[in-house]
């Protein structure tokens, strides 16, 4: 496990005003779940045990989700690093076979399992045009899909085009098709 710092991102992972938005309003509903609601319940309930478990109900799902938040990526070594907010997590690259930009490729995805838009849209998802593959998304408009054997991988670069000819320059044994055509940069 690698501790990481803004610095060390060769691309970043801008955040899309919808997550920005859905986000806040989150965010400031769960924390005044946890501030505003203890107080109301009777100190008689459970001996308190109540209020500790709606404030701790309300704050563990920031906690998660912040820890799990995607700061950016990296290219190294045959290996694409996830920055996470303590560590990475890395796909070896050597089996890619395609790679290309479609700020469509989440559209009509049902979250089978992870966070659809805590911080971030991570996990598990599924739609007709990918079937199931694993998001580290924070803005679906520029994603990257990582097309590989055995799983699918889309992620969100500051800048798609700049990833992929990165990519493509590292892995040049993948197909690349209409790479460089229609990226949201």
């Amino acid at each position: 496990m690698s501790h990481i710092g803004t610095s060390q991102f060769s691309f970043a992972a801008p955040w899309s005003v919808y997550l920005k938005v859905l986000s806040l309003a989150t965010t400031v509903l769960l924390l005044a779940g946890a501030v505003l609601v203890p107080p109301h319940i009777p100190a008689a309930a459970l001996g308190g045990m109540v209020k500790l478990l709606i404030a701790a109900g309300c704050l563990l799902p920031l906690l998660g989700c912040a820890l799990f938040v995607i700061r950016g990526y990296r290219l190294e070594a045959g290996t694409l690093l996830i920055g996470r907010l303590f560590w990475f997590t890395a796909f070896p690259l050597e089996s890619l076979s395609r790679a290309w930009s479609s700020p469509e490729a989440m559209d009509g995805s049902i979250r089978l399992f992870g966070n659809g838009g805590l911080y971030s849209f991570t996990g598990l998802f599924r739609n007709k045009r990918l079937g199931r593959y694993r998001a580290f998304v924070t803005d679906p408009k520029r994603s990257v899909v990582l097309e590989f054997p055995r799983r699918t991988i889309v992620i969100s670069p500051g800048s798609p085009s700049d990833f992929l000819r990165r990519l493509q320059s590292i892995q040049p044994q993948a197909e690349f098709p209409s790479a460089f055509e229609g990226t949201t940069d």
